[in-house]
């Protein structure tokens, strides 16, 4: 297995200290996007979902070689976020030699299939990942784990919703139950393109699922709203973060997802990056993301106290960002109270795009 270890001690604005170093970084790989698979944890055991595929140094779009083969797979921390192991799970990719033929697939090769039903949310190995088609719309699907993300089963038919361009999920749920969960998910916009949020719901352990609301009104023109975060508060509210193409917005709901009223910016990022959002053992929020306009490429946070109607100050995680292919991070928060953020990254000494993680304190 790939480890790779704790890197220096920096000082950084904000902060009092952070430490940064590698989850995967590998020669010639590419490795992409954790917000779209997700992050779990289970005190000091975490695993990250991304993308592992092939460099392709460009001027132009993202450095990844899409004429090359690329894999979703996870990496394992059991001690904090310190060191990382690569794992190839069970349930996310077909078996060695093994080709499906005749019956719809995923993305991943894997035939979808309509779920039993009678999950249960509350065991302590639980894990769900939800994925998709193409981000402009399409199929979307879910797999479930019961071990900490070591198997998998699915992947599983998300239904469209009525949405005649279809749906978009990636990974943002919360447990509400043994078998009640709500989602929250990107569905196309009416002209077909990404896209805006909705909260869908099951109880009955993931059989099947209902439309609660539109989260966000429909984005006009060119803009959109995806990739949502959210969080249930302490009082019962959901607020969720929004990445639209030059900002993130914080919506509320306190009727339990079937209205919601806007919150405000909680950040300009200048240029579209996903957010991750947190409560924190304290009470109040974080929320992470990356930062990718020029010239301080990086990975910053905000923290509020008030339940996302105000932030505070920007804290820079790190600001020596090679470019702008970076970003989309996922944090979790670590039994003695330290955050990990995991994101992919490049700098000017490794252009490569490798997964990055940075453990900090949110004071």
């Amino acid at each position: 297995m790939l480890k790779f270890a704790l890197a220096g001690l920096l000082t950084l604005g904000a902060l009092a200290a952070a430490d940064h170093g590698f989850v995967y970084k590998e020669p010639g790989r590419f490795g992409g996007w954790p917000a779209n698979h997700g992050m779990w944890s289970w005190g000091n055991e975490m695993v990250v979902g991304f993308e592992a595929g092939y460099f392709r140094d460009t001027a132009q779009g993202h450095a990844i070689d899409y004429t090359k083969p690329a894999e979703h797979v996870l990496a394992r921390s059991t001690d904090g976020g310190k060191t990382w192991s690569l794992e190839r799970p069970a349930g996310l990719k077909p078996p060695p030699g093994v080709k499906v033929a005749g019956v719809p697939t995923g993305p991943d090769g894997l035939p979808l299939k309509d779920s039993p039903g009678g999950f249960d949310f509350t065991k302590p190995g639980f894990a769900l990942t939800a994925r998709m088609e193409s981000h402009q719309g399409g199929q979307s699907r879910f797999y479930v784990s019961n071990d900490k993300g070591r198997s998998w089963q699915g992947p599983f038919r998300l239904p469209d919703f009525g949405q005649q361009h279809g749906t978009a999920a990636r990974t943002d749920y919360l447990v509400n139950g043994k078998h009640d969960m709500t989602m929250f998910i990107t569905v196309a916009k009416s002209n077909g393109r990404e896209g805006r949020v909705m909260a869908v719901r099951t109880r009955d352990g993931a059989k099947t699922w209902t439309m609660e609301s539109f989260v966000t009104p429909e984005p006009e023109g060119n803009d959109y709203a995806i990739m949502p975060s959210s969080v249930r508060l302490k009082s019962g509210s959901i607020i969720t973060s929004v990445r639209y193409r030059k900002y993130i917005e914080i919506y509320r709901s306190d009727d339990d997802a079937k209205t919601w009223r806007s919150l405000g910016q909680a950040v300009n990022t200048l240029s579209g990056n996903p957010p991750s959002m947190l409560q924190l053992k304290d009470g109040r929020i974080a929320l992470t993301y990356g930062h990718r306009a020029a010239p301080a490429f990086g990975i910053r946070a905000k923290i509020s106290s008030d339940e996302g109607k105000s932030w505070g100050e920007e804290i820079v995680l790190r600001d020596d960002g090679g470019n702008w292919d970076l970003g989309y991070p996922r944090t979790v928060q670590r039994p003695d109270g330290k955050l990990v953020t995991v994101y992919y990254y490049n700098t000017a000494a490794n252009a490569e795009r490798f997964i990055g993680y940075t453990i900090w304190d949110a004071k």
